[in-house]
């Protein structure tokens, strides 16, 4: 059976997907045993167990001066600011990009601002965002939003005036006005496809949140990391890098979980 044709169960696409991942681990214990073996007071590559150690006095030990158990403290600052700013941005992205999609004379006026907006750089714009907004929730917060919005808005267009005309034809053949049709036939087509764009924004999305927070935060994980560097504890950073690759790969599988549940004719894996 020629590979392209392979069909791959469920317990096979775990095991080939660790793989991968367990050669990764192995590969960097080999690595950090070895330096340490030739300098046992190494930073730069720390054993499984210094990690667990720093990790754990973040995660169970208060922290003395303000008595927050700082792991977990970060990651709810982190999430919240996430979470608004894709919140927002799906907002926006299903409004606009419906009518971007379904309404020409929308899409003649605000299809090259909003392409234009895409097109800068989101990092680019955060000192005048610091300027204008502050150094508080907002400007960081508005980062995420400038940063996704733009091109789930795009995408979400793009998948609307993709519809095939035929659809549109016949509800206007049944007396649909423009707003029916954006209602009864664009918009549920649009919702599976919002998910996706959102699954797609969720790598965006953290890179400008643990941007924001590097420069102007006092909690947060992108804080964190870039608070700890400074004194080269890699022990803290690389559990934190692997935290924040867990939450996005669990935020991705339940974006994925909500449009097989909400959208199972739309769902592709």
């Amino acid at each position: 059976m020629r590979w392209v044709s392979r069909r791959i169960s469920r317990r096979q696409q775990v095991m080939l997907g660790a793989i991968p991942v367990v050669a990764l681990l192995l590969t960097y214990v080999i690595a950090a045993a070895i330096r340490h073996a030739a300098n046992p007071a190494d930073r730069i590559l720390p054993l499984p167990g210094a990690m667990a150690s720093a990790l754990w006095a973040l995660a169970a030990q208060p922290d003395p001066l303000s008595g927050n158990f700082l792991f977990w403290a970060d990651t709810l600052a982190s999430l919240q600011r996430l979470g608004l700013g894709l919140g927002i941005a799906m907002l926006m992205a299903l409004l606009v990009g419906l009518l971007l999609g379904a309404l020409p004379p929308v899409r003649a006026t605000l299809g090259p601002l909003v392409v234009g907006i895409a097109v800068i750089p989101p990092v680019a714009l955060l000192p005048i965002l610091f300027i204008v907004l502050g150094l508080g929730e907002t400007a960081k917060v508005a980062l995420i939003i400038i940063g996704v919005a733009p091109v789930m808005i795009r995408d979400l267009a793009g998948h609307v005036s993709a519809l095939p005309a035929e659809q549109i034809i016949k509800a206007q053949t049944l007396g649909a006005s423009s707003w029916q049709i954006i209602l009864r036939v664009a918009l549920p087509q649009a919702m599976p496809r919002l998910l996706q764009a959102t699954r797609l924004a969720l790598g965006p999305a953290f890179v400008f949140l643990i941007s924001a927070e590097a420069i102007a935060s006092d909690v947060g994980l992108g804080y964190r990391i870039f608070l700890v560097r400074r004194y080269l504890q890699m022990d803290v950073i690389i559990p934190y890098v692997a935290w924040i690759a867990l939450v996005a790969i669990l935020l991705d599988m339940a974006l994925l979980a909500a449009e097989r549940r909400l959208f199972p004719w739309a769902a592709r894996g």
